[in-house]
């Protein structure tokens, strides 16, 4: 046999690699409703992550590299594509705020967004505590538990549980590959890689007083909610035209 047909002919690449939002499944193919579950169990599980995402504020990342969610599908394994979790409320840092900066995302698909949540919010109840603090044991052939989810797999930093029933909160952190359950003085805690507090405030908010999750900022001071900084703004304004009114100036309306 001669040596030239040995020979496999060349074939030039043309052709670059695939990207994964080409290739797998994106938001666009996934569920974004829970099959399982009517609705949000109360009205509790909807104002609480309002106040925690109005009051979200880190200082080093703009308004458009802050992502925040509640009650949203979180798909984490590339694997098992149609597994997901559904926190009562999470925030990523450094990540657009819209999908690709231009769209309102429908889950979060961990593959594609390239970044995991850096906080997780679980408000407890009667049937999820058991889940939320990592106390049932994973069935076989099925989901891994939200527990080794936020820990092991996608690895958020910081991992909250909320008890509205007993005004108490805990907060564990990622400390080489296992949660750790720090200690909270005076119902706050600093983190100092967002620049941003998180504690129990006993406080109004849509009208209804309540004990509450909020954020702070360095000065200890408690974050300013969309309604407050209107307030604020307004008082601002006020206080101006009474200026120029005593130095005999009408404020144009």
């Amino acid at each position: 046999m001669h040596a030239h047909l040995l020979e496999k002919p060349f074939i030039p690449q043309t052709l670059q690699p695939r990207s994964p939002k080409e290739t797998l499944p994106t938001m666009y193919d996934l569920p974004s409703e829970n099959q399982e579950e009517s609705g949000l169990p109360d009205d509790f599980h909807y104002f609480q992550p309002q106040l925690l995402r109005e009051t979200f504020q880190p200082p080093d990342y703009s308004s458009d590299q802050v992502y925040v969610a509640s009650d949203l599908n979180l798909y984490y394994d590339v694997h098992k594509p149609h597994w997901y979790k559904r926190p009562d409320w999470f925030a990523a840092v450094g990540v657009p705020r819209l999908y690709e900066g231009q769209e309102l995302r429908m889950s979060y698909v961990i593959w594609q967004e390239g970044v995991a949540p850096y906080v997780v919010v679980e408000l407890l109840s009667e049937s999820t505590e058991k889940e939320d603090l990592g106390q049932i044991v994973r069935e076989i052939n099925k989901p891994p538990t939200k527990w080794r989810v936020y820990e092991q797999i996608l690895r958020v930093p910081y991992y909250i549980v909320f008890s509205r029933d007993e005004d108490k909160f805990r907060i564990f952190q990622l400390i080489g590959w296992r949660y750790h359950e720090l200690e909270i003085p005076e119902n706050r805690l600093w983190i100092s890689e967002i620049k941003l507090g998180i504690g129990l405030w006993s406080g109004n908010y849509q009208k209804i007083t309540h004990k509450w999750l909020r954020w702070y900022d360095e000065q200890n001071n408690w974050l300013p909610t969309t309604f407050e900084k209107q307030q604020k703004a307004e008082q601002r304004a006020e206080r101006l035209a009474t200026q120029l009114r005593v130095l005999g100036i009408e404020p144009e309306v």
